[in-house]
């Protein structure tokens, strides 16, 4: 699985002018399931990103974590993470994982963020969303399953 993290102050994500999921002091979080995932990936994703010490301490040194500052999480379904530009400018998303395998993977990573003790709250998978954050740093951190 990919993700893209983003230290936020807020963010929110709304479908049609309605906010549906929103997010204090902690973390937007895009994420995409990849062919050939399993729910093992999703679990492993999750317990990094809660462990991963992008938030501040007293003396402004990146040493606490998500569950550290008791922050919340907004998760947002991203299969544009898979893009492939190998073949010219147009991206392919051959490598993101089928639709139903995804949104499955989606939610068991999903669940266990919420059972690492990260309030979370989240899009609606499949749809088109306006996504509204504000960056804290910027801290933007990029993960990939396949490389821890």
């Amino acid at each position: 699985m990919r993700a893209v993290v983003q230290r936020v102050k807020n963010a929110n994500v709304s479908i049609s002018n309605q906010i549906v999921g929103k997010c204090g002091i902690g973390a937007l979080i895009l994420v995409c399931a990849m062919k050939n995932d399993t729910t093992n990936q999703a679990e492993k994703l999750a317990s990094k990103i809660s462990k991963i010490r992008i938030y501040q301490d007293e003396n402004h040194k990146m040493n606490h974590s998500l569950v550290d500052i008791n922050g919340s999480a907004l998760v947002i379904s991203q299969f544009t993470l898979a893009a492939d530009l190998k073949r010219g400018n147009r991206p392919g998303f051959s490598e993101a994982a089928e639709p139903e395998i995804a949104k499955n993977l989606y939610n068991q990573f999903v669940s266990c963020l919420k059972q690492h003790g990260i309030s979370t709250q989240t899009g609606t998978f499949g749809s088109e969303m306006e996504v509204n954050l504000i960056n804290d740093g910027p801290v933007t951190i990029c993960l990939d399953t396949d490389q821890f």
